[in-house]
């Protein structure tokens, strides 16, 4: 088989099957250091060798693979070396092209997903922290009128009864947090709305219960 002219410190020849040639022209411009760390492979894997495992299904070279993500075969060589990285969504792109889906694991390989999408928000519409735990204390009125015991007040209150839209509240301090968290557990997500409804309708029938006149 033919060689490459090149060999690493132990004096070894790299035969051509062994470096893709795109990867071997883009050395160019590689530092001695980064040439030296190359040739120290086999890597343990990682982004760089999910890369050329996503070009392997697609059965595409490295010029193949840039073509289709519309960038340089310069950028293909360096994510496979570890030079650069790719952003989130060009590894999303590519494991959509590959037909592959990807999963994170905790320390003890329970597969962990990502936060659901309907987790309750502000009136705003943005979302609350994620770090923080969300409790509903009541059914929201305007904040001009909490401290309050107006009619417009309870006109606001029945009307968040009505359309579930309970008060949702959150300690951001660490200290109280961790109180709360001793307490109470800590929630895996933040809960839907009509979740923290629910709890504070079941709130509302204990209320009831306590100050119901007991039967003689």
């Amino acid at each position: 088989m033919e060689d490459v002219d090149g060999a690493d410190e132990g004096g070894e020849e790299l035969e051509v099957g062994e470096i893709d040639r795109a990867s071997w022209d883009s050395m160019a411009n590689w530092t001695q250091a980064e040439r030296d760390y190359w040739f120290m492979g086999p890597f343990d894997g990682g982004l760089p060798g999910m890369i050329r495992r996503v070009r392997r299904i697609l059965d595409v070279s490295q010029r193949g693979l840039a073509a289709l993500l519309k960038v340089s075969q310069s950028v293909v060589a360096r994510w496979e070396t570890g030079r650069t990285s790719p952003r989130a969504c060009v590894v999303e792109q590519l494991l959509r092209m590959a037909r592959l889906r990807a999963t994170v694991r905790d320390e003890q390989g329970e597969e962990v997903g990502p936060m659901r999408a309907d987790g309750a928000r502000t009136h705003a519409g943005s979302r609350y922290p994620a770090h923080v735990d969300l409790r509903a204390t009541g059914w929201w009125v305007p904040r001009r009128l909490r401290s309050m015991t107006s009619v417009e007040a309870f006109a606001w209150r029945d009307r968040s009864r009505r359309v579930g839209d309970p008060a949702i509240r959150y300690n951001a301090a660490p200290f109280w947090k961790a109180v709360e968290r001793e307490l109470h557990g800590t929630p895996d997500d933040h809960p839907a709305v009509h979740q923290l409804a629910a709890e504070v309708r079941y709130l509302d029938e204990r209320r009831e219960e306590r100050f119901r006149p007991r039967a003689a």
